[in-house]
């Protein structure tokens, strides 16, 4: 997985697989799903990220605990 913020373009970009994108929906305005031909999401994109997100700069990381 990896996240991009860029500034110049203001967007956050994540990418949660590696592979060619088939289909792109702007499911919400400002939010882009990227699918592959299998119909899996393979990326995502936050148009105008500096004020959809609170700080796009930073990101934690966490893994839940399992109980």
């Amino acid at each position: 997985m990896q996240v991009t913020y860029d500034p110049h373009t203001d967007t956050l970009t994540i990418i949660l697989r590696d592979g060619p994108v088939n289909e792109s929906d702007e499911e919400k305005p400002g939010l882009i799903l990227d699918y592959d031909a299998q119909g899996d999401i393979v990326s995502l994109e936050v148009l105008d990220a500096s004020r959809r997100v609170a700080d796009p700069t930073e990101m934690i990381y966490r893994i839940a605990s399992t109980l």
